[in-house]
C-alpha cells in the first residue's frame, strides 16, 4: 500500500495538542499507510506531550500575533523564518493533506499549503473562531467545527463535528455517588495561577467540611511547589496534587464535580465525558473566546459558571457546598450535557479528510 503524508499544525496549549493526537490516531487507524507529522510550537509542554505520545514532531519557532500588545514586534521578525521553515517542511515531506489544528503554528503551513494547491482542512475547538482560522478559512477547503452554533461564522465551509478528544472520555461510566464530594481542579495543560490562588485562598472556609471532600488537583508546573505546601498547611488529608496528570480521564472518571477553565478541548472533554463542572472562563482570552465557550455548556444547564470580577473564596465555597448537599443536581448536570454529546468526532472529521485527499488523486 502507497505510503500517504500527513501534516497536522498547531499548538500553544493541550486544548489544540489533544485534537490533534486523536485525529492523528484515528486517521491511522483508518488507514495504517497514512504517515502523520505534527508540527507545533517549540515550547517545552508540546515537546514533552509529543514525546509521551510518541509522535513525530516538528518545533517550529513562531509567536502568537493577536493580544500581544508590545510582544507583537518580536513575533513579527519571526514570523518570516516561520514561513521559510514551513515552505522548507512542505517541500521536504510533499503530504497530500494538511490539517490545521488551531493556534498560531498553524497558520503558516496551513497558509502555504493551500497557496500550492495540497488540500487543507481546518479545526475550530471555539464557539467563535479565532484570529488564525478566521485568517485561514479564506484558502481552507473545509472547516470542522465543535459547535453546530459556530456554523454561520464560516461562509460555506463549515461541517459541524464535535472536537475530537481521547476515546477514553466516550467511554466513561456515570461514577457512583456516596457521602465525599470529589473534586477535580486543573487551569488547563498550564495551569491557571488565577485559579490555583482561588482554590489556596478557598480552603479555610471548607475546613468543616474536611472530611466530606476528596481533591485532586493540577496545578501547572510553576505553581506546583507553593500549592502543595498550602494544601499541607491546611491540614487536608484526601488531596492528590500534580503539575500535570498525563492520566487525565482517569481523573475524570473519579470525580463528582470538575473546576476548570473554559477552554474548548477542556469543554469537550466535560460533554464527552458527561461531567459536571463549575467554569472559571479566563477573562482574558482573545475574542472572549472562554466566556461564549462556557455559555453554551452553562445555556442547557451542563455547568456553573463563575466570571472572574465575581470570583471570590467565599462565593466558590458556597458553590462548592451546594454541590456537596445537592448531588442529584449533579446528576441532572451530567444527564444535560447529553444535548451537546457527538459521538465519533473523530471519525467524522477523520472521513472528510479521506474525502479530500481521494480528490486529489
Amino acid at each position: 500500500m502507497r505510503e500517504k503524508k500527513v501534516i497536522i499544525c498547531g499548538g500553544g496549549t493541550g486544548g489544540h495538542l489533544f485534537p490533534a493526537l486523536a485525529l492523528g490516531r484515528k486517521l491511522k487507524e483508518k488507514n495504517p499507510a497514512i504517515k502523520i507529522t505534527f508540527v507545533g510550537g517549540s515550547r517545552k509542554l508540546e515537546k514533552e506531550l509529543m514525546q509521551y505520545y510518541e509522535a513525530d514532531f516538528i518545533p517550529l519557532k513562531i509567536e502568537g500575533l493577536k493580544g500581544m500588545g508590545l510582544k507583537m514586534i518580536k513575533s513579527l521578525f519571526i514570523l518570516p523564518f516561520s514561513f521559510l521553515k514551513s515552505f522548507s517542511i512542505l517541500k521536504r515531506l510533499k503530504p497530500q493533506l494538511v490539517i490545521g489544528a488551531g493556534g498560531y503554528s498553524s497558520g503558516p503551513i496551513v497558509m502555504l499549503a493551500a497557496w500550492i494547491k495540497i488540500p487543507t482542512l481546518i479545526m475550530e475547538q471555539n464557539r467563535h473562531p479565532g484570529f488564525t482560522n478566521r485568517t485561514l478559512l479564506r484558502w481552507a477547503n473545509t472547516a470542522a467545527v465543535a459547535f453546530e452554533n459556530s456554523l454561520k461564522e464560516f461562509k460555506g465551509k463549515g461541517i459541524y463535528t464535535g472536537n475530537p478528544v481521547r476515546a477514553e472520555f466516550y467511554s466513561m461510566k456515570a461514577k457512583p455517588r456516596n457521602s465525599k464530594l470529589s473534586i477535580l481542579i486543573f487551569g488547563g495543560s498550564q495551569g491557571s495561577h488565577f485559579l490555583n490562588q482561588g482554590i489556596v485562598n478557598m480552603l479555610s472556609y471548607l475546613m468543616k467540611d474536611k472530611n466530606s471532600l476528596v481533591i485532586f488537583h493540577q496545578t501547572g508546573e510553576k505553581d506546583y511547589e507553593w500549592v502543595k505546601n498550602s494544601y499541607a498547611a491546611s491540614g487536608l488529608k484526601n488531596v492528590t496534587i500534580a503539575p500535570f496528570f498525563h492520566n487525565m480521564a482517569e481523573y475524570f472518571q473519579k470525580s463528582d464535580l470538575i473546576i476548570c477553565r473554559a477552554g474548548a478541548t477542556t469543554l469537550s472533554e466535560l460533554i464527552a465525558a458527561q461531567k459536571a463542572s463549575l467554569l472559571v472562563p479566563f477573562a482574558a482570552a482573545a475574542d472572549n473566546h472562554q466566556i461564549l465557550n462556557a455559555r453554551e455548556l452553562e445555556n442547557i444547564k451542563g455547568a456553573e459558571i463563575i466570571l472572574e470580577e465575581e470570583f471570590s473564596p467565599g462565593t466558590l465555597a458556597g458553590k462548592i457546598r451546594n454541590f456537596m448537599f445537592n448531588k442529584e443536581k449533579i446528576n441532572l448536570m451530567e444527564k444535560n450535557l447529553s444535548q451537546l454529546k457527538i459521538e465519533n468526532s473523530a471519525e467524522r472529521i477523520s472521513n472528510l479528510c479521506l474525502e479530500l485527499m481521494e480528490s486529489q488523486t
